[in-house]
């Protein structure tokens, strides 16, 4: 291993931010990217004329409904530390996209609605990074709003989430009268002064809360910091590095991410806390980031990010090696070798060509088609990376084409757009509708103004009274044959071509695993 990549690994850190719907998770992405100087802007999430829409949210739909239905991926330097940030949708007919992403990252910032404290969304998406032990950091959010005390909230989420809190940071005063944090660790308070929307604030930085400046500036919030300190000393639990990398820990910071208030200082200790790469598990063994040769896997799929080029890309990421622009990779479920001579980095939709990269990078491989969510590229080596999901889907809808002459754009864009793993598509054994399957409503309005804004195909979409898909096994491949010769009408193939069962109630289904020894059914599949 070269002293080279080994420097580069340890500057690295993925992460994602995730959150219930509305708890400021965008706004956050926005604060992150101004104070890491990557941005001199903040945008607003839902943007007036006058504003700057989101980074981190590039579809049209987004903008207009001021909502992330689509993971984005936001490269910049801190510090000396190359930041990999992946902003993820909150709303929960996406959240199958954000579970994958979660498979690409090595810790997790979760925002939560200091009013509302921890919400269903924020519950499902934790058993995830529990599930894989991914260290956790908490920032309470819209503490300059009407909310629960802080140590109602630190009461919440050890309850809701079951994992220990160590508070970092502790505001001073709330909602109207929100005035900055106390940084708990190196015992300074952080007064913050008014700034225009968008943009840093300037702070005040204090030492002494007992000198006259202190006592001027907190007012009456100054004695009633000095007895919360005071307790948090004796019942707080103790930070513990080791409990945080096992995701049993959780660092707490607050403030607000709208006003800036406690971003910088979240920035900075995240930079001292988060993990560098981490071992990712294959079928055959674990691949560690130092090694040298190259290797990585596909976790997302991203059709026209740019309307000039109608292009997809493939969102990698790297778990060992070194990428050098034009290096030829196997594309290892093809078998085919190939040359990746332009492979992006991004901030958001804005994107350059990179010609190094390095484990925890997460860099995008323009595709023609042919590249799935994960699929691996190495330099030779046959791996397969686990724990990639696919989950059943729960609403059915048929596509109807309003104009027949568009059906090759009608296939090419439902295709592309369920490439991306948002919605799925499915094909009956027999004839020739398109069927597609979606985890919540939202994703069949994004799927119609997508196919009518990049495909210029209008289509809508028909109820079906199926609710049920059931990925089908063999234990022997000559029972395939029997089965689909028997349920012919209750078959599908999905976009990788995998045989599945959608009926409309799960008695059904129960009964066809029952009565054909040898098949299985189930309700998810591990993608490779």
């Amino acid at each position: 291993m070269s002293i080279e990549l080994l420097r580069e690994i340890q500057r690295r850190r993925a992460f994602a931010i995730i959150s219930h719907p509305d708890a400021g998770k965008t706004t956050i992405t926005e604060k992150l990217l101004l104070f890491g100087g990557a941005i001199q802007l903040a945008g607003a999430v839902k943007a007036k004329k006058s504003q700057q829409s989101a980074r981190s949210d590039f579809l049209g739909i987004e903008k207009d409904r001021g909502i992330s239905v689509s993971t984005a991926v936001m490269s910049f330097e801190y510090r000396d530390l190359a930041l990999n940030l992946l902003d993820t949708p909150g709303h929960n007919d996406f959240s199958e996209d954000t579970f994958r992403t979660l498979t690409a990252v090595d810790s997790v910032l979760m925002v939560i609605d200091a009013a509302k404290g921890v919400e269903t969304q924020t519950r499902k998406l934790l058993e995830v990074c529990r599930l894989k032990r991914t260290p956790v950091i908490t920032f309470i959010n819209k503490l300059d709003m009407d909310c629960m005390e802080p140590l109602d909230i630190l009461d919440n989420l050890e309850r809701e989430l079951g994992m220990k809190c160590t508070p970092f940071t502790w505001p001073i005063g709330m909602g109207p009268h929100f005035k900055g944090v106390y940084d708990l660790r190196d015992r300074t308070v952080n007064f913050y002064l008014a700034a225009a929307r968008g943009r840093r604030n300037d702070r005040e930085i204090l030492t002494d809360l007992e000198n006259d400046t202190a006592k001027e500036l907190l007012g009456t919030d100054r004695q009633k910091l000095v007895d919360e300190i005071e307790l948090l000393q004796g019942a707080a639990d103790p930070w513990d590095p080791v409990r945080f990398s096992r995701g049993q820990l959780t660092p707490v910071f607050f403030g607000s991410a709208l006003n800036n208030f406690g971003v910088k200082e979240l920035l900075d200790c995240f930079c001292d806390l988060a993990p560098a790469p981490q071992p990712r598990e294959t079928t055959v063994r674990v691949v560690e980031p130092e090694e040298e040769k190259f290797t990585g896997f596909v976790f997302k799929i991203q059709a026209n990010m740019d309307k000039n080029h109608r292009d997809r890309m493939a969102f990698l990421r790297i778990t060992s090696g070194t990428f050098r622009r034009g290096m030829r990779l196997q594309h290892v479920r093809t078998g085919k070798e190939v040359q990746v001579r332009n492979a992006m980095t991004f901030l958001a939709r804005d994107r350059s060509i990179v010609e190094e990269a390095y484990p925890g990078d997460i860099i995008g491989i323009p595709s023609h088609g042919g590249i799935r969510i994960a699929d691996a590229f190495t330099e030779g080596e046959k791996l397969e990376f686990t724990g990639i999901p696919s989950f059943a889907p729960e609403l059915f809808r048929r596509v109807r084409l309003r104009d027949p002459m568009k059906s090759k754009q009608l296939q090419k864009g439902l295709e592309q757009l369920c490439e991306e793993g948002a919605a799925q598509l499915f094909r009956p054994l027999i004839g020739s509708e398109y069927i597609v399957g979606a985890l919540g409503t939202l994703q069949f309005d994004v799927i119609e103004a997508r196919l009518r804004e990049e495909y210029s195909v209008d289509a809508s979409f028909e109820g079906l009274s199926l609710t049920i898909c059931r990925w089908v096994h063999f234990a022997k491949p000559e029972l395939q044959r029997t089965f689909e010769n028997s349920y012919t009408k209750d078959l599908f193939t999905d976009g990788a071509g995998h045989l599945c069962l959608l009926t409309e109630t799960r008695f059904r289904a129960d009964y066809l695993a029952d009565k054909n020894p040898g098949v299985t059914l189930t309700a998810t599949v591990e993608l490779h």
